[in-house]
């Protein structure tokens, strides 16, 4: 969330070390990052466990997809910027940068009287999202070797367990006792322990410029490109949350500004998926967008049409934290390496039938427990697509390459998020999702073609993943 290297293939320039990721080498940088991925999975389940209830809070309940997408939408400027800044100075600024700024949009988030500035917030956090995860990619690109990456991205999944288990119970028995607002402005007291972990170790590990003949100056041309991409998904999120015909003058404008950017950012043949690296970063876009903009419904639909609470709601997703770490070591083990590309079908087919399965609890006489069975098969599935798309990526990448490379997978992975929430929140407030979703759990009412609109095309877009998935390997 990634060694200077010297071929092709990312092989480490300078002399490794025997041992693991926690070998006495490795060992504070590993602990290190590894913290730093708890600290943004914690946030990711605890915060989607109170967003039900904040959104109600605040009466945006038709801006709840916005809520989520707004934080993509910034990321991805985040994402080239911090791959130029990586490539040019090392990771250690951006990385510090990114926490900062997580921890100040979600302290504006929680202190937010209002939807649009609880949205704002979501946007900073964005911002120090997007920095964080390239700058960790980075990382793992030069402090490790190549034999190494697969373990440490294990390790990332593995860090998912705890804040998986812990973070809905934690957010929702916050939620129901003290409010919404503290599991915002109590998360960034947590950031304090990744920092004094990890920025000492990359520091002495992975700090400076990558190893090349010449400097390099940050690409005015990519940095225009990025804001030339936020801004087009910023106003394709507005066209989808406000559906009047005047709705398309944004959605124009967004796409002419969104669809140029993209092509220039992301690898040459990526939306044609051809072999190798642009299918990588397609896979991407495609596992991430698919999954995370279903699972960003889930617990709204289980306290609204099955009348669940804020924690249960959010315990229901709590064992894909396992099963994704299992699908991560799983792909993490030698004997699996020939085998890869199988394995990611695998995973993309366990994604797409997982997401399908989900919303046939809003058939009163299917039992809720579905949902966690479905989800942890299809985070099993996730956690093999996910690590090996890192792998892959890192393989295919020169050294000096690492940055912007780790870019283009991110803003796949972001745009995608985006794109795909915009779309499922505006199908779902088309179909009356907002109004029903706002009163269902006072008069209850229902409204499950809302959200059926919003889970079977993301299971289509999971099954078009499992055929990208095939186009991995260079012939």
């Amino acid at each position: 969330m990634t060694v200077v290297g010297s071929s092709r293939t990312g092989m480490s320039a300078g002399p490794q070390k025997p041992g693991g990721v926690l070998g006495r080498q490795h060992r504070a940088l590993s602990v290190g990052i590894i913290s730093v991925v708890m600290l943004i999975a914690f946030e990711a389940t605890a915060v989607g466990t109170a967003m039900p209830v904040a959104a109600r809070e605040l009466h945006g309940i038709p801006l709840y997809a916005f809520a989520f997408s707004a934080y993509f939408t910034t990321s991805l400027f985040a994402m080239v910027l911090s791959g130029q800044w990586s490539d040019r100075a090392g990771p250690l600024g951006p990385l510090t940068a990114g926490i900062a700024a997580f921890g100040a949009g979600l302290l504006l988030s929680g202190t937010a009287g209002v939807m649009w500035l609880f949205i704002l917030g979501r946007a900073v956090q964005g911002l120090g999202g997007g920095l964080v995860i390239v700058a960790l990619y980075v990382v793992v690109s030069r402090a490790y070797a190549e034999r190494l990456r697969p373990a440490i991205m294990a390790a990332f999944a593995a860090g998912w367990v705890i804040p998986s288990v812990v973070g809905p119970l934690a957010a929702g028995t916050v939620t129901e006792r003290l409010g919404w607002r503290w599991v915002f402005v109590g998360i960034p007291v947590l950031v304090v322990l990744p920092l004094a972990l990890a920025l000492p170790a990359i520091r002495r590990m992975a700090s400076g410029p990558a190893e090349r003949e010449a400097p390099v100056a940050f690409d005015g041309r990519r940095i225009r490109l990025a804001l030339g991409i936020s801004l087009g998904a910023g106003l394709l999120q507005y066209a989808g949350q406000d559906l009047r015909p005047l709705s398309l003058v944004p959605a124009v404008a967004g796409t002419a500004l969104l669809v140029p950017a993209a092509l220039g950012l992301l690898p040459r043949g990526t939306y044609r998926a051809a072999r190798g690296l642009p299918s990588v970063v397609l896979l991407r876009g495609l596992a991430a967008g698919a999954f995370i903009s279903a699972e960003s419904f889930v617990p709204l639909m289980l306290v609204t049409e099955r009348g669940l609470s804020p924690t249960m709601a959010g315990l229901s997703l709590a064992v894909g934290g396992a099963t994704w770490a299992l699908g991560s070591y799983l792909q993490s083990r030698p004997r699996v390496e020939p085998y890869r590309e199988r394995l990611m079908v695998l995973g993309m087919l366990l994604v797409a039938a997982a997401i399908v399965t989900v919303p046939s609890v809003l058939i009163p006489a299917v039992p809720v427990w579905i949902v966690g069975v479905a989800w942890g098969f299809g985070c099993l599935g996730m956690g093999m697509v996910i690590a090996s798309t890192s792998v892959l990526l890192l393989k295919l990448s020169a050294p000096e390459e690492a940055g912007a490379n780790s870019a283009a997978l991110q803003i796949s992975d972001g745009l995608a998020n985006a794109l795909l929430l915009t779309g499922g929140g505006a199908a779902f407030a088309a179909l009356g999702g907002g109004s029903a979703a706002g009163h269902a759990v006072v008069t209850g009412g229902s409204h499950p073609a809302a959200f059926a609109a919003v889970f079977l095309p993301m299971a289509g877009v999971a099954v078009v993943g499992a055929w990208v998935a095939t186009r991995l390997r260079v012939r």
